[in-house]
C-alpha cells in the first residue's frame, strides 16, 4: 500500500493514531508489506512483514485492552522519522504495561518501510547506574 500524498512525518502520527485507536486493520495499513524490523540489541526479535506486525499488535491489544502511546519527541530527516514512544496501560491480570523509548522508521511513499526499535519495558525496581554497570560488566554478580 502507498500513500504518495502522506509525508513521513504524518505517516507516523497515523501509525499513533492507529495504535491509540486499537485498529490492527489501520495500524497495518501504516506499513510496507516487506516491512523490516530491526531490534540492535535483541537481533532475535528482528522480522521482516506485515504478518508479524498484525500478530504483535493483536497479541499487545487483547493483553492491554486500555494501552496508550504518546509520541514523545520527533524529528524528520528525509525519509527518516526518529521518534520517542511512551506506552502505558494496565495489562489484563492488572499489572502495569510501561514501554519506553526509540524508534526509527524509514518512510517512503507515505508508509513504513523499515524500523529500528530500542524501546524496552520501564523498570521500576531495579539497581542504580553504579549496580547496572556492576551488573553488566561483572557477569559473575548476576548480569548477562
Amino acid at each position: 500500500m502507498t500513500n504518495t500524498g502522506i509525508g513521513p512525518g504524518a505517516a507516523v502520527e497515523r501509525l499513533v493514531a492507529a495504535t491509540n485507536a486499537h485498529d490492527v486493520e489501520a495500524l497495518v495499513a501504516c506499513f510496507a508489506v516487506d516491512y523490516a524490523l530491526e531490534s540492535p540489541a535483541h537481533p532475535q526479535r528482528s522480522f521482516r512483514g506485515v504478518a508479524q506486525v498484525r500478530r504483535n499488535w493483536t497479541q499487545i491489544f487483547a493483553a492491554v485492552p486500555d494501552l496508550e502511546a504518546r509520541l514523545l519527541r520527533s524529528a524528520v530527516d528525509g525519509e527518516a522519522v526518529w521518534t520517542e514512544w511512551e506506552m502505558n496501560g494496565t495489562r489484563r491480570d492488572g499489572g502495569a504495561h510501561r514501554m519506553r523509548g526509540v524508534f526509527i522508521f524509514e518512510v517512503t511513499g507515505g508508509v513504513i518501510r523499515s524500523g529500528r526499535m530500542f524501546l524496552e519495558p520501564v523498570e521500576e525496581a531495579g539497581g542504580d547506574m553504579n549496580a547496572a554497570l556492576r551488573g553488566h560488566l561483572e557477569p559473575s554478580r548476576g548480569g548477562t
